[in-house]
This record gives structure tokens, sequence and C-alpha cells, in this order.
């Protein structure tokens, strides 16, 4: 009788996005950026729906790259990167509203900034965690806070985008799973 030698899986186990980090910030990011957006800058302006698609962008490209994972692992990079590089266009929006209203950007040792970015360690943070800072604090607060969060999405996707690149070059791609998986069956029919 022939052995049965078990294969690894053709397609792995893949999303499982909402567990992220990375998704989680920028879900929040979303969110905030939403409400600033409807609150601070006007709602038939082409600024304001760049911004919340910018935040939307972020999110959903995570979890589209996520669930894209089991097949495609360049997708998957690809869809990473995307959401990192909307949500680096959304940072450069909060900067310029700053700029262009005349109010401060905090830098990263300022004390409210401390404040805000010591808030990511809390266990269950969600959008809850950051609303009194961003559902009735003036416009300097609330993009001020969009900021550091936005830093902190971007520094897990950054950190998301070296594990990725990592894992493909360890483990290969789809096609090479498929090409090795395939190999391996003929080879073994061979021997039977």
């Amino acid at each position: 009788m022939p052995s049965r030698e078990k294969h690894p899986e053709l397609i792995p186990p893949h999303g499982g996005y909402q567990d992220l980090k990375s998704f989680q910030m920028s879900e929040i990011v979303f969110d905030g950026t939403a409400l600033f957006c409807d609150r601070f800058i006007d709602r038939r302006s082409r600024t304001h729906d760049q911004m919340v698609q910018a935040a939307r962008s972020g999110k959903q490209n995570i979890a589209e790259g996520c669930m894209a994972s089991g097949t495609s692992k360049k997708t998957e990079l690809k869809l990473i990167g995307v959401a990192r590089a909307s949500l680096e266009e959304l940072l450069l929006d909060f900067k310029d509203y700053l700029r262009q209203k005349g109010l401060p950007l905090w830098g990263k040792d300022h004390p409210q900034a401390k404040k805000i970015r010591a808030l990511c360690y809390n266990e269950n943070r969600s959008y809850t965690t950051y609303r009194p800072y961003l559902e009735k604090s003036a416009p300097e607060i609330a993009a001020n806070t969009l900021i550091c969060v936005i830093h902190q999405a971007n520094y897990l996707l950054d950190q998301q985008l070296r594990a990725l690149e990592k894992e493909f070059l360890n483990e290969g791609g789809f096609t090479e799973k498929l090409y090795r998986a395939r190999t391996q069956m003929r080879d073994l029919k061979r021997k039977t």
C-alpha cells in the first residue's frame, strides 16, 4: 500500500484582518477622519471626499489584502502597500489643514501627543478610546490626535510589510507552492 504523505495546504488560512492591530488602528483613523471632515471641512468640498476616501482606502486595502493572501502574496503585499500610501496621503492632508489654518502641529514630545500616543497601549482600544479628543474638541486637538493615530497605523503597516516580505522570501508565493505540491504529487505517483 502506498504511503500517504501529508501535503501542506495549498490555500493556507487567511483573512483574520479584524485581529490585526494595523487594521484596528486604520479603522479608528477612518471613523475619526469621517467625523473630523464632517465637523470641520465643507461636505461639498473635494478635500472632504478625498480625506474620507484616503482613510477608507487605508482600512479597506488591509482587509482586501488579507483576504487575497491565501492565493496571492503578491496581491497582499501590493494592497498593504496601497493602504500604507493612502494613510500617508491622509497624514499630509491633516498637516496641510493645520498649516493652512495657522494651527500648531504637535511634535512627538508634545505633552498632549504623548498622552494620545500612550492610548494605543490600551488593551481594548477602539474609536471610543479616542472619542474625547475627536468629537467635542477643537480642530487643533482633533487633527493632531488623528495625526498621532495615523503615525501609529503607519508604523504597524511598515512592520507588517517587512514581515510579509520576509515570509515571501522564505516561503515563496502561491504559484511556487502550487508547483511544489504538483511536483511532489507527481513524484509520489511515480514511486507507486
